[in-house]
């Protein structure tokens, strides 16, 4: 354990924080609390449980599970380089359970044969426990219950959506590696051969291990969304590619892309099985970089990937409005405000830009306070390819829409469908005459 964590510290796992790694108690992320929970139930390997309510918590939220890194802290991860999952735990009304190691290096069990069996008692048995407590005490939506984690933890998220696939719905891992790739058969935490990136299976292979963590389960495996950098020498960069092997397998799917782009200069990311936001299997390679994941901006991606950023039962009305066919989200460019600004569609984000609410009267509303604008037909159109804007809310019949049982979203005045005009970031969306194609459905929340 002690070489595990020299060879993990040395090479930055402990990744760039804005706290260190004292107890929770050094300061919230907002008005709620990182709460400490005790006797919460089974906990063969004493790990410490947290839980964050934020104070506007959904009347059924989604439950996010965010495992810290080697030499990390609920504490350190919450309030450091996890914390835009805090800040979006306060505006969609999700809680967060935070795992804490407490053995000799605080690093999570994912090497021992106990460690890899679901209800094996180890560490991935102790978090489950956490995971049902909390389930007990709030109205957790079932269908939103997921998982993110940091190098330690991202290896731990690949374990839990393994052991527990009937659990989770989602993960997504920032410098990992498969679930099972860091087996050991002498009790050590530490197998130096995964680490550097020397395991190297089939992709049934891989599924093989995974599936051997579940014995005799025939559902469905969550969605997975992979994160790493080229230059990564503490979990090497091979073990990206293994990920994806791992998953696709247990998703079914081709190990050929469906679809690949890049969000940003350095970012590659490809996408397999649906295309979209909430793709089945996602990876994002970063050139370049080192074990220093997250990086600024990434969590927003994994939030929406994870489905954290969408209303679940209770109804809720606010959310991203998403391009079915281009698996992309309404936006306004530039965070603009100004009356008069054209739409386009842009990789959801989780920003206050693409977030509608869909009013009792009719309206599509973004943003809030003296900064509200409406979904508006430009200059009242009501001919096939009038472009669509934010404009001054007023109640005029250019501004109301009928969100329909189909996806489409048909303007109340033109009986006209909103549409996008391609799939790629940018894209315009105007009014067309509808016709049920995948570039006229959408879904909010």
């Amino acid at each position: 354990m002690r070489r595990m964590l020299r060879a993990l510290t040395a090479a930055a796992l402990l990744l760039p924080l804005t706290v260190g790694t004292a107890l929770v108690t050094a300061g919230p992320a907002s008005a709620a609390t990182l709460t400490r929970i005790t006797n919460f139930g089974t906990n063969p390997t004493n790990l410490n449980m947290y839980v964050y309510v934020p104070d506007n918590v959904a009347p059924q939220p989604a439950l996010l599970v965010l495992v810290h890194y080697c030499g990390g802290s609920a504490g350190a991860i919450f309030n450091g380089n996890g914390r835009d999952f805090a800040t979006a735990a306060d505006r969609y009304g999700y809680v967060v359970v935070v795992p804490e190691a407490t053995r000799e290096g605080h690093c999570f069990d994912v090497s021992t044969q106990a460690g890899l069996t679901r209800n094996g008692g180890s560490d991935s048995t102790g978090i489950m426990s956490m995971v049902s407590w909390t389930r007990q005490r709030y109205n957790v939506d079932p269908a939103r219950i997921v998982v993110s984690g940091f190098s330690s933890g991202a290896m731990m998220t690949n374990v839990l959506a393994a052991q527990y696939p009937d659990v989770f719905s989602a993960g997504s891992a920032f410098s990992g590696v498969p679930a099972g790739c860091f087996a050991t058969t002498n009790g050590s935490l530490w197998n130096s051969q995964c680490a550097g990136g020397n395991v190297v299976r089939s992709a049934a292979e891989w599924g093989a291990t995974a599936r051997a963590m579940y014995p005799g389960y025939t559902g469905t495996y969550p969605r997975m969304q992979f994160w790493h950098g080229t230059t990564d020498t503490t979990l090497a960069y091979p073990n990206f590619g293994e990920e994806i092997k791992q998953w696709t397998n247990l998703r079914g799917l081709s190990q050929t892309p469906a679809f690949t782009d890049r969000p940003q200069s350095s970012w590659t990311r490809t996408r397999y099985g649906d295309t979209g936001t909430r793709a089945t299997v996602e990876g994002i390679s970063i050139a370049n970089t080192g074990h220093t994941l997250p990086q600024a901006g990434m969590l927003a991606y994994a939030i929406s990937f994870l489905g954290l950023d969408g209303g679940g039962g209770g109804g809720a009305k606010t959310g991203p409005l998403r391009a079915v066919g281009a698996g992309r989200c309404l936006d306004v460019p530039g965070q603009s405000t100004s009356a008069g600004t054209r739409l386009q569609v842009w990789d959801c984000h989780g920003g206050a830009n693409q977030q509608w609410t869909s009013t009792t009267a009719g309206e599509l509303t973004v943003y809030t306070g003296s900064a509200l604008r409406c979904l508006d037909a430009e200059g009242g159109g009501t001919a096939a390819g009038t472009a669509v804007i934010i404009w001054n809310c007023h109640g005029g019949a250019n501004q109301k829409w009928r969100l329909n049982a189909d996806g489409s979203v048909t303007g109340a005045q033109s009986g006209l469908c909103l549409e996008v005009g391609g799939t790629a970031n940018g894209s315009p969306v105007r009014l067309a005459t509808c016709g049920g194609q995948s570039g006229q459905r959408w879904t909010l929340g």
